[in-house]
């Protein structure tokens, strides 16, 4: 399984569109991180810059972010990669609240009015 994080440093940024870039985490049947790669989004926000078809082409199955709006969910979920929302902290720790079960989707979506990037 291949989950994909948008990245500021080591922490989950708080938006998707904007991330500096994304963690990619490869896990094996046990669960353990096997792998971890880092990709930089193409330039564009989010839903318009190509990022959800590399995300495809590298076989990333789910998406644990902070932010985003419906336009990045809807061509996320199109693609098959289940999206996570309101994530916060660090990489590690979010991916491991997430394999114990205590993350659940926060259906949180960014209308680009008030988030401070638009």
């Amino acid at each position: 399984m291949k989950i994909a994080l948008p990245s500021n440093g080591t922490h989950v940024d708080g938006h998707f569109g904007h991330c500096e870039f994304f963690t990619i985490l490869t896990l094996d049947d046990a669960n353990t991180i096997v792998e971890t790669e880092t990709v930089t989004p193409p330039p564009g926000c989010g839903c318009k810059s190509n990022i959800v078809s590399t995300l495809v082409a590298k076989g990333v199955g789910v998406m644990l972010a902070g932010n985003m709006g419906q336009g990045a969910v809807n061509l996320l979920e199109a693609s098959n990669i289940q999206v996570v929302r309101g994530c916060s902290g660090t990489i590690d720790d979010v991916v491991a609240q997430w394999l114990a079960g205590k993350v659940q989707d926060q259906q949180i979506v960014c209308d680009h009015v008030d988030c401070g990037h638009h």
